[in-house]
C-alpha cells in the first residue's frame, strides 16, 4: 500500500453535524487520525441545529477511504449521509463527447453541411482523395485502438475494461494537442483481426495511436500497420514513454556535464517500453546497452526465455557480451532504467554503479526502487508517479508528436521526429532550472506541445515523410 494520499482515491463525505462548538474540529481530528487529507470543506445547508457539509478527502487506497468513513462514523453527533468517489463520479456517462463545429440555425446551414450541398464536396474527395484531408475530420483525427490487453499496469481485462484509459488519452490528446481523438476497443486479441480492423477504419482517421496492446503482439501489429498505411502509426506504451525517458536523460546529461554518448546504461524490463526505449538511446549515439530480464542480461547467444524482440535486443546491444543478473550488471553502470516491476533493485545494488548514478524507475504504479530508498545515493531519479518530482509521463510526447505530423501530413511517425521530439521536451527546461528534482517539463507546461509539435514538423519534413510544408 503507498503511504501517499491522491486525488485517484479521493471520496466526498456528506456528514450531519450537530451544530455546536468544537463539532467540525472532533470530525477534522478524527480523519486526520485516520491520515486522511482533506482539500475541502463545503456547507451544504443549515438546518435547525443541524449543519450538513461536503468533506473532500484524499485517500491511500480504497481501503483507506473505508477506513476514514468508519471513522468518521463513529464520532458521537455525526452522521454520515453519503459517500460518493470523485474519480467514479468524473467517469458517469463517460469523459468524452462530439461536437459540432458549425451550428444548424438555418436551412442554409443545413443545405450545406448535409444535402444537398455536401454531394459537391463528396465529389471533390472522390476526384482527389487527398482532399479528405483538407474537407474531414481526417486531418486533425486519431484513433485510439486497445484490445484490452495491456491496461496499464493491471494486465489483459478487455477491451470493455479498456473504454476508460482510452477515453482518457482521447481527453488528453484533445486537452493538451488539441487532436480530436476517438477509443476504438476491439474485441478481439487476433493480430490478423486487430490488423484488418484498423486498415478498413482508417480512411476516417489522420493518425493511429496503439494503447495497452500486450507484447510481443503489441510488435507485429505495430510494424504490420505501418506497412500498410500512409498515417502515421504510433504505440505510446513503447514509443511516449521512450521519448520522454530520452528527453529526461539528456537533461541528466546536462546536469553531471557528460556527453550522452558515453553513458552505459542497464535497461530492465524488455517489453514494448524497454524495447522502445533501447532503439532510441542507440539512434542517440548511445552504445554501451544491456537489457535485462528474469533471466538476467541478454546477450547473443543465450537461449533461455528469448523471443524475437529479445533476439533483436540480444545482437544489438552487449557488444561485450556480458552475463549474469541485473545486481551483476549494475556494478560500475552510470544509468538504470526500469520498466519492469517494483522492488528488483536494492540501494546496495545503486550504490555500486558509477559515481552520481541516474535512476528511472518507471514500474506502475509501484517503482522498482523508490526515491526515499536510494536518497543520497543516486544523484538523479525518475519515476511515472506524479506524487514525486521528475515524471516520465507520455502526456509529455504524445500529443505534440501527434499535432507535428498531423500539421504536416506526415506518412509516418519515424525515429528522426521521435528523437527529435525529446530534444525539445528536454529544451524546454532552461539550463538555469537543470536540477536533480527538475529534470523534465511538467506535465502542464503548455509550451512542451508546441515545441515538441514543431520539432517533429520539422524532422517529417527533413526526413521526406511529409505530405505538406509545415505551417
Amino acid at each position: 500500500m503507498s503511504s501517499r494520499t491522491s486525488a485517484s482515491y479521493s471520496i466526498i463525505v456528506r456528514v450531519q453535524i450537530e451544530n455546536r462548538p468544537g463539532m467540525l474540529g472532533l470530525v477534522t481530528s478524527a480523519i486526520g487520525e485516520a491520515g486522511g487529507d482533506i482539500g475541502a470543506i463545503d456547507i451544504v445547508r443549515q438546518e435547525r441545529g443541524i449543519l450538513t457539509r461536503d468533506l473532500t478527502i484524499n485517500c491511500r487506497d480504497d481501503s483507506h477511504g473505508d477506513a476514514i468513513v468508519s471513522l468518521v462514523r463513529s464520532v458521537d453527533g455525526v452522521t454520515v449521509v453519503n459517500v460518493s468517489d470523485r474519480t467514479f463520479l468524473m467517469h458517469l456517462g463517460g469523459k468524452i463527447e462530439v461536437n459540432s463545429k458549425s451550428p444548424l440555425k438555418t436551412r442554409d446551414d443545413l443545405s450545406m453541411a448535409y444535402t444537398p450541398g455536401v454531394a459537391r464536396v463528396v465529389r471533390a474527395i472522390a476526384q482527389d482523395p487527398a482532399r479528405a484531408f483538407a474537407l474531414t475530420i481526417k486531418r486533425n483525427t486519431v484513433a485510439v485502438v486497445s484490445d484490452g490487453t495491456a491496461i496499464l499496469g493491471l494486465g489483459d481485462l478487455g477491451p470493455l475494461a479498456a473504454m476508460p484509459v482510452m477515453e482518457g488519452k482521447a481527453m488528453l490528446f484533445k486537452e493538451f494537442g488539441r487532436v480530436d481523438a476517438f477509443p476504438i476497443c476491439l474485441a478481439t486479441t487476433d493480430v490478423d483481426e486487430i490488423v484488418e480492423t484498423v486498415v478498413r477504419i482508417a480512411p476516417a482517421f489522420g493518425g493511429i495511436n496503439l494503447e495497452d496492446i500486450s507484447a510481443p503482439r503489441c510488435f507485429e501489429i505495430e510494424e504490420r500497420l505501418r506497412a500498410r498505411l500512409d498515417i502515421p502509426v504510433f504505440h505510446d506504451d513503447q514509443h511516449g514513454t521512450a521519448v520522454v525517458a530520452l528527453g529526461a536523460l539528456i537533461n541528466s546529461c546536462r546536469l553531471i556535464g557528460r556527453p550522452l554518448e558515453s553513458l552505459r546504461i542497464v535497461v530492465n524490463g524488455i517489453g514494448a517500453a524497454g524495447v522502445a526505449i533501447i532503439k532510441i538511446l542507440l539512434a542517440s549515439g548511445v552504445t554501451d546497452i544491456v537489457g535485462c530480464d528474469r533471466s538476467g542480461a541478454i546477450f547473443a547467444g543465450r537461449t533461455e526465455n528469448m523471443n524475437s524482440m529479445k533476439e533483436w535486443i540480444a545482437s544489438h546491444t552487449n557488444r561485450s557480451g556480458r552475463h549474469g543478473t541485473l545486481a551483476e550488471m549494475l556494478v560500475g553502470a552510470d544509468v538504470f532504467i526500469g520498466v519492469s516491476a517494483p522492488g528488483v533493485v536494492t540501494a546496495a545494488e545503486i550504490a555500486a554503479m558509477a559515481p552520481d548514478p541516474i535512476v528511472f524507475a518507471l514500474a506502475n504504479p509501484d517503482p522498482e526502487i523508490t526515491p526515499e530508498e536510494v536518497a543520497g545515493i543516486a544523484r538523479v531519479v525518475a519515476t511515472g508517479r506524479s506524487d514525486y518530482p521528475n515524471q516520465i509521463n507520455n502526456v509529455l510526447a504524445f500529443p505534440g508528436i501527434f499535432r507535428g505530423a498531423l500539421d504536416v501530413g506526415a506518412t509516418t511517425i519515424n525515429e528522426e521526429m521521435k528523437v527529435a521530439a525529446a530534444h525539445a521536451i528536454a529544451l524546454t527546461v532552461a539550463d538555469d532550472e537543470v536540477s536533480e528534482d527538475y529534470i523534465i517539463p511538467s506535465a502542464f507546461n503548455r509550451r512542451v506541445v508546441d515545441a515538441v509539435a514543431t520539432a517533429v514538423a520539422e524532422a517529417a519534413t527533413a526526413t521526406g515523410v511529409s505530405r505538406r510544408r509545415q505551417p
